[in-house]
């Protein structure tokens, strides 16, 4: 008998609790401040924003978070999520490493992101709120809240990243489909978005601005509207954990353990959703895994950026909080992986990383989409630009150990198929894809006009 191509857990191995690392975190996180006074922010402060129960769980130090039954019921629709071996990619590459992969694509938004867009949904639909406005960068966010709020009988609003908007259609077709408004951000129905326009009138957009407009139009509704947000947050980053805690149980199914555990890292919600439940392992339990986080050179928080306090949008109207950043006024390059051209860093990975917890690597565009198809062609899945990022480093992680004669465990989170990033593929394969490596001095010259807390 051939070993398993793939890991299938029960619908009764759906966790039945989120796991909150802020009950084992070593240091506890630094407070988050309001933009306006730069004092320590309170539940009454987020509550313009978020519905009580997700600021509750935002600040919670409980280990364990029970997820409702009407949010794993849903669930059920594509959870488990399958974990794969790579023996096609390992032969391909011709090394000694054990590469696995856990694939969030089986979605019905096709990435990880309906993990936190349910919950989200669930606990604003349980307070009465009717309708909910977002950001989007790639899609992928965007899809999967209007496919949660179709879900519970939300309205649901989306700006989206103008470059994405533009040459990523069929997301918001996706969002459409499922009952959303979606706008090219920025756009001319918020002060933020005009004020942006003013400015640049060919502004391609990124997601601090789309944060922005759309933190601007939940705040200013009278409470008639909540805002939704896919990455950066705790409670967001919490709900993803269902992924790591399952990939710990399929690895017993395996009979091995990780040696590398590597997510794509934007925000930081799909990375933290694999990478966390390992983090707890080696905290608590003794393991020493490498944890990687794969971030673009066009947009290297971790690798280029500072720790330190900013805001998580560009027209300063969200929290302040302390993460490695590149500074708000930060303008990405118009790269193809959009879900990952955010400014900032999601402050508990910021926090792992500048505790030493968790690694970082930066890579260009072009080798990912190298490693990208090198997948595609022994694994047979198109993954998103943004997984591709995990792909890379799991690739170098695996030719690393084959020029060191050494067997590695490795597991990274497939987060997204590509199916709606064809157009990113035929660039690369025309040969049109630049890459791009944010220079050193415009992390600097950003940085200027972070807030002084002291």
């Amino acid at each position: 008998m051939p070993e398993p191509t793939k890991y299938i857990l029960p619908e009764s191995d759906i966790p039945q609790a989120w796991y909150n690392i802020q009950a084992d975190l070593p240091a506890p996180l630094p407070p988050v401040l309001h933009p306006a006074t730069l004092e320590p922010i309170g539940p009454a402060d987020l509550a313009p924003l978020f519905p009580m129960a997700l600021i509750m769980q935002e600040v919670s130090q409980e280990r364990w978070i029970e997820i409702p039954e009407p949010v794993r019921d849903i669930y059920r629709l594509w959870r488990p999520t399958p974990l794969f071996r790579a023996w096609r990619l390992e032969r391909f590459l011709d090394t000694p490493a054990h590469i696995y992969y856990k694939y969030e694509g089986v979605s019905p938004a096709g990435s990880h992101k309906p993990n936190t867009a349910i919950p989200q949904v669930f606990y604003n639909k349980e307070e009465g709120v009717k309708a909910l406005t977002t950001e989007t960068g790639a899609g992928q966010w965007g899809s999967s809240l209007a496919m949660a709020c179709n879900a519970f009988g939300l309205d649901c609003e989306v700006f989206m990243v103008k470059v994405s908007y533009q040459t990523k259609p069929y997301r918001r077709s996706m969002m459409q489909t499922w009952g959303a408004s979606v706008y090219a951000s920025p756009t001319d129905q918020t002060q933020s978005g005009r004020s942006i326009l003013a400015q640049d009138p060919d502004c391609p957009g990124s997601l601090g601005i789309a944060i922005s407009e759309a933190v601007e139009v939940a705040a200013t509704s009278g409470g008639t509207k909540k805002y939704s947000l896919g990455s950066v947050l705790n409670h967001v980053l919490m709900h993803q954990t269902v992924i790591g805690q399952e990939t710990l149980k399929q690895m017993e199914m395996a009979d091995e353990y990780p040696d590398i555990v590597i997510g794509c890292v934007g925000g930081g919600s799909n990375f933290g959703g694999i990478a966390f439940p390992f983090v707890r392992e080696n905290l608590v339990n003794g393991r020493n895994t490498r944890i990687i986080a794969a971030e673009p050179t066009a947009t290297p928080s971790l690798t280029k950026g500072k720790y330190l306090y900013d805001y998580g949008d560009t027209a300063k109207m969200a929290p302040v909080v302390k993460m490695f950043t590149l500074g708000h006024t930060f303008m990405p390059a118009p790269i193809h992986a959009g879900g990952l051209r955010y400014h900032g860093m999601a402050p508990l990975v910021s926090h792992l990383y500048d505790l030493g917890l968790i690694e970082a690597a930066a890579v260009a565009q072009n080798p990912i989409f190298e490693a990208a198809v090198a997948f595609a062609r022994t694994e047979g899945i198109i993954p998103a630009p943004e997984s591709s990022h995990a792909i890379r480093v799991a690739v170098d992680e695996a030719l690393k150990a084959k020029v060191a004669g050494e067997k590695k465990v490795i597991v990274f989170n497939l987060s997204g198929h590509g199916h709606f990033d064809m157009g990113a593929y035929d660039a690369y394969f025309s040969g049109k894809l630049p890459d791009y490596d944010y220079p050193a001095e415009e992390v600097a010259k950003a940085l200027k006009d972070l807030p002084q807390v002291g």
